[in-house]
C-alpha cells in the first residue's frame, strides 16, 4: 500500500511542466511530468498515474486507485482513504489526517505543515504526504 501512494505522489499535475514535490524545510522530493510520469529527487521512474486514476509502478503493474469523488484505493479496491472537496484528508475510518489547502500548503491533522505541493491535484498531493508519507 505504501507503494500506490508513493507512486500517486508524484502525478499531480497535466501541465506542461514538472510539477515539484518538496518537504517543508522546501526540499524537491520528487517531481510530476506532463505525460504522468512520477520521479523521485534524482529523476528516476518511479511510476504512472494513468488519466483514469489507475496507479501504476514502474513496471506499469497497477498498485491502486484514485476515484474521482475522491476514493483512495489499493489495488484490490480496498478503501485506504479519503479526500473531500475542501482539501480535509481522511483515512478509511473517515478519521481526519490531515490537510491540502488550496495554495498547495500540506498539512497534519494539528494544522503543522508537511510540505508543498504547488499545482498539484489536491487527491494527489493527499496521496504522496499522508498515504506513501513522501514528505
Amino acid at each position: 500500500m505504501k507503494t500506490l501512494f508513493f507512486t500517486a505522489a508524484l502525478f499531480f499535475t497535466f501541465s506542461t511542466k514538472a510539477q515539484s514535490i518538496e518537504s517543508s524545510n522546501h526540499s524537491t522530493s520528487g517531481y510530476i511530468k506532463s505525460d504522468g510520469t512520477i520521479e523521485n529527487s534524482s529523476h528516476s521512474t518511479a511510476g504512472y498515474i494513468r488519466n483514469d486514476g489507475t496507479i501504476e509502478d514502474r513496471n506499469h503493474s497497477t498498485i491502486g486507485y484514485i476515484r474521482s469523488d475522491g476514493t483512495i484505493e489499493d489495488r484490490s479496491h480496498s478503501t485506504v482513504g479519503y479526500v473531500k472537496n475542501d482539501g480535509t484528508v481522511e483515512d478509511y475510518s473517515h478519521s481526519t489526517i490531515g490537510y491540502v489547502r488550496s495554495n498547495g500548503t500540506i498539512e497534519d491533522r494539528s494544522h503543522s505543515t508537511l510540505g508543498y505541493a504547488n499545482n498539484v491535484q489536491k487527491e494527489w498531493a493527499a496521496v504522496a504526504f499522508f498515504f506513501f508519507h513522501f514528505n
